[in-house]
């Protein structure tokens, strides 16, 4: 159903800006469809290191983009629940998807000549293994993970560190994600936030965290970035 908040305007930098030079992405929620998948695993990690009763997915749903370990010390939660989630998360890495539209706007970009990076929640080999098997992984010239920083998301490092490896300043890079520990550490490093709204997140607290642009659709992505004169 259409309402108020889907018919609003794409917020735009009220400031004039340059076309970035680099473009770093989220993983989950922005690039691939892998909330089924999480959720699955989840319930099967809680199952075996927990015990009965009802998982609380919905409640580590609202910490989606940080780091694992980050979330279970947040929740309170075994940190031994890591094991079983990363292995069901490796074992039920054919059901994700990338996104329609993630291909053919990641391909542009990078035949426009932007640097793209992933700064994902995920460890880095997991991230890699995923977008390789999804056939997407040479598409991005580094893939950083939260295992490969001193300080997840929130924090600025993962996004820095992206910086650095694609060799560009902040005010030259845009950040997409999906949830607001995207968004923080994005505008903590700098750099453009962008959220993406077009997987399982939450429109009204991403639009309340105030970011540069929200986009609903992975194609808004192209004429976002390659037509930031007309903005």
């Amino acid at each position: 159903m259409e309402t108020e908040l889907s018919r609003a305007p794409i917020p735009m930098l009220a400031t004039a800006r340059r076309q970035p030079r680099a473009v770093i992405f989220d993983l989950d929620g922005v690039l691939v469809n892998s909330f089924e998948v999480m959720k699955e695993a989840f319930t099967v990690a809680y199952a075996e290191v927990v015990g009965p009763g009802r998982p609380p997915f919905a409640e580590y749903s609202r910490h989606l983009g940080r780091y694992f370990p980050d979330i279970m010390r947040i929740m309170g939660l075994p940190p031994e629940m890591e094991a079983p989630f990363v292995r069901e998360s490796y074992r039920l890495a054919h059901r994700v998807t990338l996104f329609d539209g993630v291909v053919d706007t990641v391909r542009t970009l990078r035949e426009h000549g932007l640097r793209l990076a992933v700064a994902t929640g995920k460890s880095g080999p997991r991230a890699r293994s995923l977008l390789a098997q999804l056939r997407v992984l040479s598409l991005f010239h580094h893939v950083i993970g939260s295992d490969e920083v001193a300080r997840p998301k929130p924090a600025p490092d993962i996004v820095l560190h992206a910086l650095a490896r694609l060799g560009v300043s902040p005010q030259d890079a845009v950040m997409i994600g999906d949830a607001v520990t995207d968004l923080v550490s994005a505008s903590s490093a700098g750099v453009t936030a962008v959220a993406a709204v077009w997987g399982e997140t939450d429109e009204a607290e991403l639009v309340r965290a105030q970011p540069d642009a929200v986009l609903r659709e992975p194609g808004e992505l192209l004429s976002w970035c390659l037509t930031v004169g007309s903005h």
